[in-house]
């Protein structure tokens, strides 16, 4: 299928459609548009930086940089501004059953949405804070909040016996220790009834009966993958038990040439993070120009799991890092990390001036 460019510019007969416009999915649209018809569909008009939402949280300001419309890199695009509801071998359908068609189509990756200007605020003007979730969203945010205001109360609840449960147990000890300095309270193996959480009264009784006081509470526990609308579609059997996509090493969908996925929602046994998703976005990319020039299996680029890799920050400076060999905390993870939490790096992927809001 063609479609039409502006003067002096073709469009190879091949269209591309990536659902889900997250830092992977806007990554492989900006990298696809001058060699297919790129069609994003994503429910809002931007993405964010999802890793560096956190610290919007504690400062408003950093959102300007974090938060990226598509239109600024998707110049020679559409832009769909609507959720998919089902594929097919030849079609993807939005809620109204319309446009577009896809030949070949790809991709779904789970956005996440943490900071905003309501949250900062309800943090400032609290004096304590009562954080559900001891991953690496509730530990970050336990971070920012401890080093930018040393004296609120802060209080973690992680139903798991230890912190960061996706990565190592020394990881793990070093940021429940680092935490502890900095007078944030950590309940292991307790929860709490997210059906009956209110901030009215301001009392939280966890799975163990201890009662917290807290002015203002965030949740941040995992949540489902965005698949469930696959569920009826032509992809239903190429989902695991999980929701994930079941992908081959070129990280085509299996069983189907024509469908590739990036993210969070493949199968790909590592660690699901940010820049894992922008490796898998590239690699796609390299195999769509492959099959645009008519190339066979064989001629397609492959992905290798990552090893367990992983940097936590810890407030504006400091951050654990779990590397193959060794694992460190401190301000040498944190200059890797913590003090730009790679936006500056992202927007030069995308093709902006960092400093640019």
């Amino acid at each position: 299928m063609a479609a039409g460019g502006g003067e002096g510019n073709s469009r190879i007969n091949n269209r591309v459609v990536v659902v889900g416009g997250g830092v992977a999915g806007a990554l492989l649209a900006k990298n696809m548009q001058f060699h297919a018809d790129v069609v994003l569909i994503d429910p809002k008009e931007y993405f964010e930086i999802s890793w560096a939402q956190l610290r919007s949280m504690v400062q408003p300001s950093f959102a300007e940089r974090s938060v990226i419309n598509h239109t600024d890199y998707l110049t020679n695009g559409r832009i769909i501004t609507s959720s998919a509801v089902n594929v097919t071998e030849a079609e993807l359908k939005k809620p109204d059953n319309k446009e577009p068609r896809s030949d070949p189509h790809f991709s779904h990756l789970n956005d996440r949405h943490f900071g905003s200007s309501k949250d900062s605020q309800k943090i400032k003007s609290s004096r304590s804070v009562l954080i559900i979730g001891g991953g690496p969203t509730g530990v970050e945010l336990a971070g920012e909040i401890a080093v930018d205001h040393p004296e609120k109360k802060v209080t973690l609840v992680h139903k798991g016996s230890r912190l960061l449960e996706f990565i190592g147990l020394k990881a793990s000890k070093k940021a429940m220790d680092w935490l502890t300095s900095k007078n944030v309270e950590v309940l292991l193996g307790q929860s709490i009834d997210l059906d009956s959480v209110s901030e009215a009264d301001g009392v939280y009784t966890t799975s163990a009966g201890e009662k917290i006081t807290a002015d203002c509470h965030f949740v941040c526990v995992a949540k489902p993958l965005g698949s469930s609308w696959l569920q009826k579609s032509v992809l239903e059997d190429s989902l695991d038990q999980k929701g994930r996509l079941l992908v081959d090493e070129n990280l085509q969908v299996r069983g189907h040439k024509n469908i590739f996925a990036i993210g969070d929602i493949t199968d790909v046994p590592e660690i699901k993070q940010g820049f894992l998703a922008q490796k898998h976005a590239m690699v796609v990319v390299k195999n769509l120009k492959q099959l645009i020039k008519g190339a066979g299996k064989n001629k397609l680029a492959t992905y290798k799991p990552s090893s367990a890799i992983a940097i936590v920050s810890l407030g504006r400076k400091e951050a654990v890092a779990q590397l193959p060999f060794i694992t460190v905390i401190g301000c040498l993870p944190g200059t890797v990390k913590s003090r730009d939490l790679f936006v500056s790096k992202t927007r030069k992927e995308m093709g902006l001036n960092h400093r640019k809001a």
